[in-house]
This record gives structure tokens, sequence and C-alpha cells, in this order.
């Protein structure tokens, strides 16, 4: 299996072969899912003891498993928050697999870690956070949010105990009731509560709603979580007054901007981010909003030594890592053993400038106002609330639940689009996340024109 051999060289070829076609394509299927039952008849037997071989492996994934799985990247793919990775990001990932860098500590990678910092340097200046600000690359949303919440529990407790102060009975996490799911789940893992604060019609968080929370439960709140973007609606939070209020108030600020962050590098879209320069922590996640492929967070510290502190791992055999003052991104997040994920977005941003980057996120900021004007034209939709970022959420006039229903599954069948039904206040709603910049606007209104 290991050795260079006819037989592995001709498989090595047939892979790349694959995967030119696919990063090249003019134009890759939508395609969309099959029951169990269906990939039970097709695909059931694949391993044995003697194999396959790679040929019959490799048609079965090009021919029955690939084609069962959606293509998050395609144009028309706008549900969630789609991936929409250059082909350079692309291509690179492959690199990163063949060269078997391992991203966890200096000692083993500092190419990798002295490149994946060049980018978390320039995101850091981007956002405005001080020289010396760092971090790592993680795995996604779900686990920056909570690393960075981990380290800022670790901060309050060191606190609490340098003053001789008791730990709360019950740690505190504030954040808005719009939140990202993955506040939540983080408190769960942490064994921690959250004061969800219910938020106004605007969707916006603001420290005048913070205040009475921070008051009300003083040291015991860890953290204040602000939405750099939400997933529902792309609504950020008033940043800048709740950032006013660690004047007064001793508390670590986290940007949970996961899908959002990434419009502050369009200059038009940048004032929206006021006060994340105040951040003691931040996300966001390149294979959203950042042209990269899954999966990737890049995770950033005010202040990288108290995410050290928090997670850096004691072990035997990791006395030769943990014994030196080299950076390991390791000591950053839960995680131990990492791949470098940072790199393709590091490759692809090297390669074409940061400018590229910024007009390509702002013609999907254009092309959700666009689409947005036209919903509100259209007398039998309804546009929920006009947009911030690029995500637009409307609903069709006299539809009921099984009505989304039946046109999304439809949508999908035909290979039209993947546009799933979402809500928000007990209503059904349909909603494009926007951040391919293939996407059209003739791509959008032939979606709607299919709700007459």
């Amino acid at each position: 299996m290991h050795a260079v051999t006819p037989e592995t060289t001709a498989l090595v070829d047939m892979v790349l072969d694959y995967a030119h076609r696919r990063i090249l394509g003019e134009q890759s299927p939508l395609d969309k899912p099959m029951t169990p039952s269906e990939l039970r008849r097709l695909a059931s037997g694949s391993i044995s003891e003697t194999g396959i071989g790679g040929r019959r492996a490799l048609a079965l994934f090009e021919n029955v498993l690939a084609p069962a799985c959606i293509t998050t990247d395609h144009p028309r793919y706008l549900s969630f928050i789609p991936s929409a990775p250059t082909k350079a990001a692309t291509a690179f990932d492959l690199i990163v697999s063949a060269t078997a860098v391992y991203g966890g500590s200096w000692m083993e990678g500092s190419g990798a870690v002295f490149a994946e910092n060049e980018v978390l340097d320039w995101l850091g200046r981007e956002f405005g956070l001080p020289e010396g600000s760092g971090g790592v690359f993680v795995q996604g949303g779900t686990i920056g949010n909570l690393s960075a919440l981990v380290a800022a529990r670790d901060h309050r407790a060191r606190a609490l105990a340098a003053a001789g102060r008791p730990r709360p009975a019950r740690w505190i996490i504030v954040g808005s009731a719009e939140a990202h799911s993955s506040i939540a789940a983080a408190a769960r893992v942490m064994d921690v509560d959250v004061v969800a604060v219910p938020v106004g019609d605007s969707g916006m968080l603001t420290g005048e709603q913070v205040r009475p929370v921070l008051e009300q439960h003083g040291e015991a709140v860890i953290a204040v979580v602000a939405t750099g973007g939400s997933t529902n609606f792309g609504i950020v939070d008033d940043i800048a007054s709740i950032a006013a209020l660690k004047s007064a108030h001793d508390f670590w600020l986290h940007v949970d901007g996961a899908y959002g962050l990434a419009a502050a590098l369009d200059p038009a879209s940048r004032h929206r981010f006021a006060g994340v320069e105040a951040a003691d922590s931040l996300i966001v996640d390149p294979h959203k909003w950042l042209f990269t492929p899954f999966d990737a967070c890049a995770l950033l510290y005010r202040d990288p030594e108290i995410g050290r502190l928090a997670h850096t791992q004691h072990a035997e055999y990791l006395d030769a890592l943990t014994g030196a003052s080299d950076w390991n991104p390791s000591d950053f997040s839960v995680q131990l053993t990492r791949r470098a994920r940072g790199l393709p977005l590091w490759f692809s941003l090297a390669t074409f400038g940061a400018e590229a980057y910024r007009a390509a996120i702002g013609a999907s900021i254009d092309l959700a106002h666009a689409i947005a004007a036209d919903i509100a034209e259209r007398p039998y939709l309804r546009l929920v609330r006009d947009p911030q970022l690029s995500v637009v959420v409307f609903e069709r006039e006299g539809w009921e639940p099984v009505d989304y229903a039946a046109w999304s599954a439809g949508l999908l069948e035909e290979q039209r689009a993947f546009v799933v039904p979402s809500s928000h206040a007990g209503r059904t709603n349909a909603r494009f996340a926007i951040v391919n910049p293939l996407t059209t606007l003739d791509d959008l209104t032939g979606i709607l024109d299919s709700m007459a």
C-alpha cells in the first residue's frame, strides 16, 4: 500500500485526473442526496478482505457516491452558508495532504505555521486588533467559539484566584437570542449557563440591552458574545456599543464572525463592524466567505498568551514542544492534532492579493441588495428584512410550510437550485445566502420566477 509501484502510480494518476476534471469543470453538477436504500443497493460491499482495487473504488465514488452529495460551491447552492473556494485554494488543498504537513507545532511544521500566521496577522490588522494578536486555524466556528470561551473562562478564573475571590456557583455567557447555535452548544460542553438577551425588530444586540445583564451577574459573566453577521439574517450586532461597556464592566468580548466578519474587508461594509477592534477574541470562517475549502476557522486572540495558558496540553511526550517558547498552534484551541488548514487560504491570498478578495465580497453584498430590490417589486413576495450583508430572507404570500417544502424539493429534483425553507418568529420563509462570486442576478430571478 505504501510503496511506489506501477499500481500505486496508476492510482495516483487516476485520482489527480479526477481532481483536475472536477476543479476545472465549467459547471459541476448540483447533485442531490440519495436514500439509504438506494445507496445500499448501489454502493454496498466496497469493503472486503481483498479490496476492490483503485479503479473500481474511484468509479464508485465518481458515479454513485459523489452525485449523492450536494455541491456546496455550486452558484445556485443558496442554503445555509455555502462554500465558494477559489481554484487556487482547492488545488493547494491537495498539496497540504500530499506533503503530510503536521500543523500542530513549530518544531514539526514551522514553514506551514509561519504561512498561516502571515494570514492571521493580516486578518488581525484588518480587524483593528493590536500588534501581537494571533491565534490558530481550527476546524470550524463551533470549535473556534468553544476554544475562545474556554480561554475566557480560564482568564476569569485566574483573575478571581489572584484577587482572592471565590468562583461563582455558575459561570455565565451573555449573547443575543439570535446568536448562532454553537454558542449554546459550547455552553453545554463547558457546563455553563447562557443568558440569551432578547433583541428588538432590528435583530441587533446592543450595549443598552447587555448592561443590565452585566449589572445583575457581575463576575459570573465570563464573556459577552457579539455576532458579526448572523447566519439566519446576516445581522451584525452593535459591537461598538457593547465594547463601550468595557470601560465600566470587566468582561471578555468575543465576536462570532464565522459568516459575516469577512465583510469587514469590504470598504463599503467596514462601518458595520465598528468596535471589533476591542474584541478579546474573534472568529471568521474562511470556508464560508473567504473562498477556502472546508474546513477552516480563523480564531484570533487579542492577547494570545491567554489562549496559550488555557489550552496548552502537558504530557511527558509533549515536553519537547511545551518546554520551548515556539509558536505551537495546538496551544491555542481545544484541538491537539491538527491539519495545516490555513494553508489553502494563504496560497490563494498570496496568489491573488487582498484586493481581489475585497472585490469578490463586495460583489456578493451588491447582488444581495439587487435581488432584495427585485423581491420588493414582486406582489406575491414579501421581503422580511432589508439585507445588511449577503443573506436575503423573503416570504411567498399565501404559502404554508408544505408549499415551501414542495417548491424546494422541486428545485433540487430539477437541478435548478438548492434553497431550503427557513423560519423566523414562527413563520416559514425562503432565504438566499450569497457568497459565490459566480452566482448571477439571473440565477436568483429565475428562482423567484418559479414561485409565481
